[in-house]
């Protein structure tokens, strides 16, 4: 470790802000942090996880003390290298989300930590938006969004951050925090930093004086561009403090820290309306562009042949895609209004304006949501698409250029060109076309000097165009590492100039994200760059985007998907004692605090299940246990009843001691086994009484189900009864024949096998169930559901061999339980978790929309995607549940109860909310009861009147 940097983390004052154990150095963790998206790999030195604007006003002043670098870093989704670092890497805590809507939400006040997506969430009930909506606005975080100018499919050059910015909170490289929002920090501001400010007045007025410059500057941002600095700001305003604020966004962490911003926000039209067009050329396709910019239209977004291609066997994609002709491209337009007949005004006039223009094929304006989003998902697949095919070892770069609109024809033609001389022939193109914004996604490796020099020669190519063409070497990615050595070639001698003394100006000396923007290395484009080694074909087609890291629920605590394949792909390239020290670390890290539910392959967009990796791992683990797990498998029944004898006991002791007494005497065995031994949870049930058989009856009955009741509510009491024993009495109300499988607990899907690696084993137990279910229902003639989601999903798997109608418990009560059963919903407020099984049977919001039916108010935490819980996990790794629920109690506040079906993930949900969690089944039996009280009372002061 560099000495500057050792003296900056001993630093006493230093210390006495920022706690050790948010301050990392471990090598696992460190290599971790060594990826972005971008095609870049640096490995910090340090990372600092920063808790408050205190916190940071202390480590900007000891990073200036001790001449030590820091790059900030918001969600790490940059595709130009602008979140790595090989210095001090500086991340943020989950206290950086705090959100005020202002101005009678004219304007909403957010922390860099929030989520986009989750910010336009907030503003919908509103009918309003921000307006950047970058492809990654569902994980990129605002202070990304602000600090690249990021932009978006609709947002154009109107609506990004600059142009909606209402106010700004930041500190500077001294740690002077000043916001724009508050006139007394204005004023004290003007006084303390005259010179600075005085110093871009300076700046303002010599561009405002300089005719050419100044026309130079409006038309570039008459384009998308986030090349270098916003110069436009010393043309746009005069008073300093406004510059200042201005030049911040789009600076990409290296002027500042964002410590908050307002923006104005916009109208989310709710009327909408989409159509996919295709053109016999590229040329016709952007002359159309050009006289659709004189239309309605909100947003249109070209495809050539190639991306077309890349996706034409695709779900949902209109038959007619394959029949294009080579020359071919595409439009993907979207119009909105603010009534009906308004959009029916707009989509008149596009196509009253594309009569003029060879529109070989067209699916139609359509209103439909459902047809809406497919569409747009074509679109938004194209990138992915790439990702997914690659060779194995080769990096997925999408590089982002504009070209002014009466040369976006030319400028396209003039990159499938480059594609052809520099060969790359799997190189797609798709963009923005309204903007002159296109894209254009290809695959590379870096394995040779061959292969860099070949990808230097191509952005070298690619440079002369655009600069050629007067457009936008970045349009909307930031500058970041990979454009740093061609700032000067897109501005020339003066604009950049202008540039450097920004910097000189807000950071002297240079310690602020050096070498993004700001780059004297002509070759540092081709340096530090990311080695995608072939280690595993379940991980190999891994962007490492890291759209998959909001959901998991280890972030924060240990690692994410993205970082457990960055770091085991490493270790692969590792040898000796290094790699063995790695291997352990990754041990807890990678492995052990990985719940393996799947739920990051829900948002990758190349669908990588990182936990089909970890249970590889966990079998390679386990291998000398396999004969443990065979002789649980033979004795499962035995096994689910000694684990009810064993709730009985505990249960037994917790009364002499408590829960917190139980709690310590679990703790130490807990750890010093590395969990094997549970610990004791203050929600844990009492041991449940086991389900009773019901064989089938010969009633005649045509109203019969097979209920398999799960090994968790065989194992635990939801509650005063059985979770079996609710739902034989709601069954029996509504009708039912209930048919019951023998056994008392011997049955199981296999899901705790395969969670831990063993795979064959849980197949093995998953066609065990699978025959004695289909002989229940005689044949596949009754249907089958569970009272678990975890189990559901696993039955539903493509393991089955029977043609099985097995259900959920939210498909069986939406579709066989709520027409024959008399309900009043009750008057209050409860929280729901869609467990992580749920979400991938698309069940999340029936599940919310079936709760909403029995109570008055729903509340779905946002935050809590995963609980963590993982069959077993709350017990053995019980950090891992605490951590992917730490949100959930301030998000659940107001809430009477909580909904969810799965029972384990329920008894980590009651722990870290305070309320009682149960199964969707108890909330519709109280419904139920109410209804019977109701008509019980009615009765009664019937027979009183008589």
């Amino acid at each position: 470790m560099q000495a500057s940097i050792r003296s900056l983390i001993d630093d006493k004052q230093l210390r006495e802000h920022i706690p050790s154990e948010r301050i990392i150095e471990d090598e696992l963790y460190r290599y971790a942090y060594s990826t972005d998206a971008s095609c870049y790999r640096l490995m910090p030195e340090a990372i600092i996880n920063i808790d408050t604007e205190t916190e940071m006003q202390a480590l900007l002043k000891a990073a200036a003390k001790y001449r030590v670098a820091l790059t900030f870093r918001a969600a790490g989704t940059s595709l130009s290298g602008q979140a790595v670092t090989d210095s001090v890497l500086v991340t943020l805590t989950d206290r950086w989300r705090e959100h005020t809507l202002l101005d009678n939400n004219r304007e909403i006040r957010v922390q860099p930590g929030l989520i986009g997506a989750e910010v336009n969430r907030i503003l919908a009930p509103h009918a309003l938006k921000i307006g950047p909506d970058p492809a990654s606005i569902n994980t990129c975080k605002i202070g990304g969004i602000a600090a690249n100018n990021a932009s978006g499919m609709c947002c154009g050059t109107a609506n990004n951050t600059y142009h909606t910015l209402a106010s700004i909170r930041l500190i500077l490289t001294d740690g002077t925090l000043v916001d724009t929002a508050d006139a007394d920090s204005v004023s004290a501001f003007r006084i303390s930093h005259q010179g600075l400010l005085n110093e871009l007045s300076a700046l303002a007025h010599e561009v405002q004086n300089n005719q050419a410059l100044k026309e130079t500057i409006a038309h570039k941002y008459r384009l998308k561009n986030t090349t270098g600095y916003a110069l436009n700001a010393l043309i746009d305003y005069s008073d300093p403090v406004d510059i200042l604020a201005h030049l911040m966004i789009g600076s990409e962490g290296t002027l500042g820290f964002i410590a908050a911003i307002s923006y104005k926000t916009i109208p989310d039209l709710p009327n909408k309306a989409s159509v996919l067009l295709a053109f016999d050329t590229i040329e016709s396709c952007c002359l159309a562009v050009a006289a659709l910019k004189q239309t309605p239209i909100d947003a249109a977004e070209i495809m050539d042949r190639h991306s077309l291609r890349s996706i034409e066997d695709e779900a949902g994609v209109p038959d007619w895609i394959k029949q294009l002709p080579q020359q071919a491209a595409a439009l993907l337009i979207d119009t909105r209004g603010n009534s009906l007949q308004q959009l029916e005004q707009h989509i008149s006039t596009i196509e009253d304006c594309l009569k003029d223009y060879n529109v070989i094929e067209t699916s139609g304006f359509s209103q439909d949501s459902a047809v809406i989003a497919t569409l747009w998902n074509i679109r938004k697949g194209m990138f992915p698409a790439v990702g997914a095919v690659r060779t194995a070892g080769t990096t997925v770069i999408i590089e982002d250029v504009a070209f002014p609109m009466e040369h976006l024809a030319q400028g396209v033609l003039g990159l499938q060109a480059l594609f052809v001389k520099h060969n790359y022939p799997e190189a797609i193109i798709f963009g923005h076309a309204l903007a002159g914004n296109v894209h254009f996604v290809f695959t590379q490796a870096f394995d040779s000097d061959d292969d860099i020099q070949q990808y230097d020669g191509f952005m070298k190519a690619v440079v002369e165009l655009v600069v050629g063409f007067n457009g936008s070497l970045k349009a909307e990615h930031g500058t970041g590492r990979n454009m740093s050595p061609f700032v000067e070639a897109e501005w020339g001698k003066e604009g950049y100039g202008l540039m450097q003394r920004i910097k000189q100006i807000l950071d002297p000396t240079s310690l602020l994200n050096p070498g993004v923007i700001i780059n004297d290395d002509p070759q540092a484009h081709i340096k530090h760059l990311k080695a995608m080694p072939v280690t595993n074909t379940l991980v190999d087609p891994c962007i490492e985007c890291g759209f998959c890291e909001p959901v998991c629920p280890s972030k924060g605590l240990t690692l994410t998907p993205r970082q457990r394949i960055a770091t085991y792909r490493w270790m692969q390239t590792l040898d000796g004692e290094h790699k063995q020290t790695i291997t352990d670390s990754f041990e807890k890290a990678g492995i052990d605090t990985c719940a393996a539910t799947g739920l990051c392959a829900n948002r990758c967009p190349v669908d990588i299940n990182t936990g089909e990796l970890i249970k590889q791992l966990r079998h390679n683990n386990n291998a000398s246990k396999q004969g443990m797990a065979e002789f649980a498998a033979k004795h499962y029944g035995n096994l689910i009843a000694s684990s009810r004898v064993g709730l009985t006991i505990a249960s037994g002791v917790k009364h002499m001691v408590g829960n917190t007494g139980l709690q310590a005497i679990t703790y130490l065995p807990n750890k010093l086994s590395g969990g094997a031994v549970p610990q004791w949870l203050p929600s844990t049930p009492k041991a449940a009484k086991p389900a009773k058989a019901r064989p089938p009856k010969n009633s005649g009955n045509k109203h019969k189900v097979v209920y398999w009741p799960a090994c968790a509510s065989q194992t635990f009491a939801s509650g005063e009864r059985s979770l079996h024993t609710i739902i034989c009495g709601l069954l029996e109300r509504a009708g039912y024949d209930i048919i019951i499988p023998p056994g008392k607990g011997h049955l199981c899907c296999g899901q705790p096998f395969a969670s831990k690696g063993f795979a064959d084993i849980a197949d093995q137990k998953q066609a065990e169930v699978e025959e004695q279910l289909w002989s229940l229902s005689e044949h596949g003639k009754w249907p089958v559901f569970t009272d678990t989601s975890t189990c559901t999903y696993r039955m539903k798997s493509p393991v089955q061999q029977k043609a099985l109608t097995v259900l959920d418990s939210i498909e069986f009560i939406r579709d066989h339980l709520l027409d024959k059963l008399t309900i009043t919903p009750l008057n209050t407020s409860i929280a729901v978790h869609p467990t992580c099984s749920t979400q991938h049977m698309q069940l999340d919001q029936d599940l919310i929309t079936l709760t909403r039916m029995l109570c008055d108010e729903v509340k779905v935490p946002e935050q809590v995607t995963c609980c963590g819980f993982a069959g077993d996990k709350g017990f053995t790794t019980p950090e891992l549940n605490a951590n992917a629920l730490r949100t959930l109690k301030s998000a659940t506040a107001g809430c009477s109860a909580g909904v969810s079906n799965n029972l384990t993930c329920e008894i980590g949900l009651t722990l870290h909310s305070g309320l009682d969690y149960q199964s969707i089944f108890h909330l519709l039996d109280q419904c139920v009861e109410n209804t019977s009280a109701e008509q019980s009372i009615a009765l009664n002061t019937s027979a009183q009147d008589q």
